[in-house]
Parts: structure tokens; C-alpha cells; sequence
């Protein structure tokens, strides 16, 4: 059983940055893709990264260019690097990790979660 935990959530001004990480325990963290999700207020829960576990990355529409998703397999810890934040990208975010279907792209394809981080930007 792997147990997620975010951090690094808070309130940032528009153009801003913050870098959330999901520490990982319990489990093989080192050989699970892992993903980012977000879920804005009134809305669905919606895919934002993944990364394999060998650092192959896809990212949803709405962020490329401007989120990095990362890992460092030593410290099982998964990372994202969020510049240039605007208004919409406010949402409490979670990671996941072991891909158990799919693609990666949807909340059902995870077998592990996190409780997730509230981020917010502000204008």
C-alpha cells in the first residue's frame, strides 16, 4: 500500500510560480508512473501531467509549456513545477501514482492518491 502526501500548495499572484511535491511511502514508488490532477471548484477532477518511471511526460493542453512534472526515484518524491499561473490554473491539486489502466489520463486509471494541496492565484 503506498501512502501519497502533496505540499507546497498556497496562494500566488498571477504570473507567479509554485512547486508542489507528493512525497510517496510505503510502497515501490520508483516504478510507478505517477500523474497530476487538479479539481477547480464546481468541476470535475481533471488530468494535468504524468511521468513514468523511466521520466516520460505528457501533459494536459491547458498547462504545457508552463508545468514540469518531475520525479527523483531516490527520494520517492514526484514534483511539479508550476510558472506563468494564471487565474484558472486555481484548484486543489493531487498526485497519483501505479497506472492499473489506460493512459494515465483519467482519475480511474490510478490505484494510488493523495488528499491534495489547495492552490490558489490571485490577480
Amino acid at each position: 500500500q503506498v501512502q501519497l502526501v502533496e505540499s507546497g500548495g498556497g496562494l500566488v499572484q498571477a504570473g507567479g510560480s509554485l512547486r508542489l511535491s507528493c512525497a510517496a511511502s510505503g510502497g515501490s514508488f520508483s516504478v510507478y508512473a505517477m500523474g497530476w490532477f487538479r479539481q477547480a471548484p464546481g468541476k470535475e477532477r481533471e488530468f494535468v501531467a504524468r511521468i513514468g518511471w523511466t521520466g516520460t511526460t505528457y501533459y494536459a493542453d491547458a498547462v504545457k509549456g508552463r508545468f514540469t512534472i518531475s520525479r527523483d526515484n531516490a527520494k520517492n518524491t514526484g514534483y511539479l513545477q508550476m510558472n506563468s499561473l494564471k487565474l484558472e490554473d486555481t484548484a486543489v491539486y493531487y498526485c497519483a501514482a501505479n497506472i492499473v489502466r489506460g493512459l494515465g489520463r483519467k482519475n480511474s486509471d490510478y490505484e494510488y492518491w493523495g488528499q491534495g494541496t489547495q492552490v490558489t492565484v490571485s490577480s
